[in-house]
């Protein structure tokens, strides 16, 4: 073969295989563009998958501290009490324990500012140290200086990182700032269910004037919380007023409390009657049981128009607990409201009576109030007595009278709320008499005082009667403490409403009445407490 036709051949062998691979050319460009393709969406898809990842272990509670005990000797109260037309004090005569309201000018308009100053700001956190300070910034608002600096001291993070050092400083600075409280001037409000539907409690029916008369409604309480807080009130523990601590030679007696808070705030107690939602009660426009909510928080049900239950804020224990989440500055130290329970009908919505028993829910009625009682201590609310079957445990109406019931009754009632509601919720030291009716006069408690004698051997050592005639009214023993409380329902608001006389308002140090008063209630509003 000439070196000219071997040429030939070489150069048709050539074409001939860039024409067999031409044909597999679009194949080869397919390919190529699917595996770009698929390539870009894996590393978008890991880059988005990654930026959904915590980039810390630091986890952020949302919620004032509420595991620290106010008291040295660290003890914490919870038990309970209810009744079945709710606890007030309505009478005309001021000063009167066996429940009546009193008459008192209380005159204060003291405004002060709403919150601790120097807070920081409310960014995003972005990493470990930033998270840990908004937790304990969040604890601090609480006015608990101390944990919020123990928080960050022991996180175990960087405490030469600046913002660490900032934190720091500033709750040494804002702790230095504070000034004690007056402890023998807190007021203690209380209320009972509060109304939900107005259209429903103020139907017209049987038991619309007592709704009317000794019930709050949702808008007048959020109200009065909104108010209180502008004028500068802190809510606390009774247990922070006054508790039980060793003397220099060992015996254990009540001293009073140290609650230090800034210039200008005023520390306060609050506490709820009858949290049992009683059956009368159904169809009217309440709650009908506290429950546990998602994040592990009390709560409460209600039936709806259309039958359905929903769950949500629709009472006290609830709608306190929004109000101090966005205002943690409301709440000292973790503080929240008394909660106190009767026993005949059950707790907290639940029939635990022993009434029950051949009810095929009543063991888990039982279970889950256990549950929710103690849901509600691990979140800062005090649980106390309002005796089984809500009645005078004290004074008759004439001062001479002697007792309302005999001493029988009193013992049986106390015993049968230890068996069917302290088994449930655990032992207290609180009790607030049913329609506020102490068991003796303004004079100090004394051992030959049988009822006395018999309560604090159960345990009790903090009495609450109702009296409206001052804004405030404690006393306090070796072995017990007094506290008159402020019954703010519709009764008390309308007679500061149409009160002329500035000098015989009682509410005027919390609130203005005519700015509270709730435009749906039946006017007027006489006194009519089912007993």
């Amino acid at each position: 073969m000439s070196r000219a036709d071997f040429r030939r051949r070489q150069s048709r062998r050539r074409r001939q295989k860039l024409a067999r691979m031409s044909r597999h050319l679009p194949t080869f460009i397919l390919l190529l563009a699917i595996t770009v393709l698929a390539g870009g969406g894996i590393f978008a898809l890991y880059r988005f998958v990654l930026a959904k990842q915590p980039d810390g272990t630091v986890q952020v509670i949302a919620s004032s501290g509420q595991n620290g005990s106010p008291n040295p000797n660290g003890n914490s109260p919870s038990a309970g009490g209810a009744s079945p037309g709710g606890d007030s004090a309505g009478g005309a005569s001021g000063g009167n324990f066996g429940g009546s309201s009193g008459n008192s000018s209380s005159g204060a308009s003291g405004d002060s500012s709403s919150g601790p100053s120097d807070q920081p700001s409310a960014e995003a956190p972005q990493d470990d140290i930033s998270r840990l300070i908004a937790q304990a910034d969040r604890i601090a608002m609480g006015y608990d200086y101390d944990k919020a600096a123990e928080l960050i001291n022991s996180s175990g993070l960087d405490l030469e990182d600046s913002r660490m050092k900032e934190a720091l400083a500033r709750y040494e600075s804002q702790k230095a700032a504070l000034v004690p409280a007056d402890m023998n001037a807190v007021t203690h409000i209380f209320f009972h269910s509060l109304i939900m539907d107005t259209s429903k409690a103020f139907d017209g029916d049987s038991d619309s004037a007592n709704y009317n008369s000794v019930m709050t409604t949702k808008d007048e309480f959020l109200k009065i919380l909104e108010d209180m807080y502008q004028k500068g009130y802190v809510l606390v523990r009774i247990h922070d007023v006054a508790y039980e601590a060793p003397d220099e030679n060992g015996n254990v007696r009540f001293v009073k409390g140290s609650v230090m808070l800034p210039e200008g705030k005023k520390p306060f107690v609050m506490s709820q009657d009858d949290v049992c939602y009683y059956p009368y009660m159904d169809g009217d426009g309440f709650a009908k049981r506290v429950v546990i909510g998602e994040d592990g928080k009390p709560t409460c049900e209600m039936v709806m128009d259309d039958g359905t239950t929903s769950t949500g804020s629709y009472d006290l224990i609830p709608l306190l607990e929004d109000f101090i989440q966005e205002h943690p500055d409301f709440s000292y130290k973790g503080a929240r409201a008394i909660i106190a329970f009767t026993g005949y009908e059950g707790i907290l919505g639940y029939r635990t009576a022993s009434s029950y028993q051949n009810s095929p829910t009543y063991e888990a009625d039982r279970e889950q109030a256990a549950r929710v009682a103690q849901c509600l201590k691990d979140n800062g609310w005090e649980l106390a007595s309002h005796s089984w079957g809500h009645l005078h445990l004290g004074v008759a109406d004439g001062p001479q009278a002697g007792f309302a019931i005999d001493e029988e009754r009193f013992r049986t009632d106390t015993d049968k709320w230890e068996a069917e509601v302290e088994s449930l919720i655990g032992p207290t030291d609180i009790i607030l008499y049913p329609y506020g009716n102490d068991i003796a006069d303004w004079r100090p408690y004394h051992q030959d005082n049988p009822r006395f004698a018999y309560l604090e051997s159960k345990g009790f050592r903090y009495f609450c009667n109702v009296d409206a005639s001052k804004p405030y009214w404690t006393q306090m023993g070796t072995n017990y403490f007094r506290m008159a409380r402020r019954n703010l329902d519709g009764y008390r608001l309308y007679e500061d409403l149409i009160q002329t006389d500035p000098a015989r308002k009682r509410l005027t140090d919390l609130f203005d009445a005519a700015q509270v008063f709730d435009s749906a209630r039946p006017t007027p509003v006489s006194w009519s407490y089912q007993k």
